[in-house]
């Protein structure tokens, strides 16, 4: 679905930014937005965090625009790129955020189909088609553009309590790929950025139990990562400071992803 603006487009580059109301995606809207993107803050239920966020970046002299969208539905993906395109009447930038745990955390053998289903539309199969959208309409523009994907260590990292999400993450790098090969001539750029434990509402009821692991070492860097390290890094990929590089996979782990003996 294509909607031109009417308006002039923005003279800055706009992003969306998926589950962009809290926790990474509000760090990662708020950094955006201080390098000087207009921002499309997508949430799915929060309204007042999502005004919040906007609030936070227009006081500070930027633009934001609020949508809520389920990115696991189809007409929601549509309605999020056509009101981001009507509003600014440019899309630079697709940062995909959004994502959910798998719900109750359950042994793989006693997962669910619902929770399959639920976990894989919102994790894979959301993002693909949002990133589908979003290239089409920067390559009916003939626009140059960037395609980052929020992934997890637990793209490589098993968790059996939670095999859902581990293969919708895992299948994220694979997605990377495609869309990196299939748009390098298009100038459009697509990377993948593997968060390691950050502090967030998702990791919040283990948070004993990744205190102990990041004080036993599980990582280099004995810290709990923070919304703004993975923010940083998406300021870094935005900035096309990397011309000569797409389809990569950055580590925003403390090093947990390095082989030790």
């Amino acid at each position: 679905m294509s909607l031109v603006s009417s308006k002039t487009p923005s003279s800055c580059p706009v992003a969306i930014v998926t589950g962009g109301s809290r926790g990474i995606g509000r760090s990662v809207a708020e950094r955006l937005a201080a390098d000087g993107l207009a921002v499309v803050i997508n949430y799915f239920s929060r309204r007042d965090a999502a005004d919040e966020v906007a609030n936070t970046i227009q006081s500070a002299g930027g633009e934001a625009l609020v949508v809520q969208a389920d990115i696991s539905v189809t007409a929601d993906r549509q309605r999020l790129v056509a009101e981001a395109m009507a509003h600014f009447g440019r899309l630079d930038l697709l940062v995909n955020n959004a994502g959910i745990t798998s719900p109750g955390r359950k042994d793989l053998l006693e997962a669910t189909e619902e929770s399959w289903d639920q976990v894989f539309a919102t994790n894979l199969k959301g993002p693909f088609f949002l990133a589908q959208a979003a290239a089409n309409e920067m390559v009916q523009r003939k626009q140059p553009g960037t395609i980052i994907n929020i992934s997890s260590i637990s793209a490589f990292a098993v968790s059996t309590n939670r095999a859902d999400y581990c293969m919708a993450k895992a299948a994220m790098q694979m997605m990377t790929w495609l869309l990196a090969t299939r748009l390098a001539d298009e100038q459009i750029r697509v990377y993948e950025i593997c968060p390691g434990v950050i502090a967030s509402d998702m990791t919040a009821p283990v948070q004993e139990k990744y205190d102990k692991l990041i004080a036993d070492g599980m990582s280099p860097i004995r810290r709990w990562g923070q919304p703004g390290d993975v923010a940083a890094a998406v300021s870094m990929l935005a900035s096309g400071s990397l011309p000569f590089s797409t389809g990569e996979r950055i580590h925003v782990d403390g090093g947990f992803h390095i082989r030790r003996l």
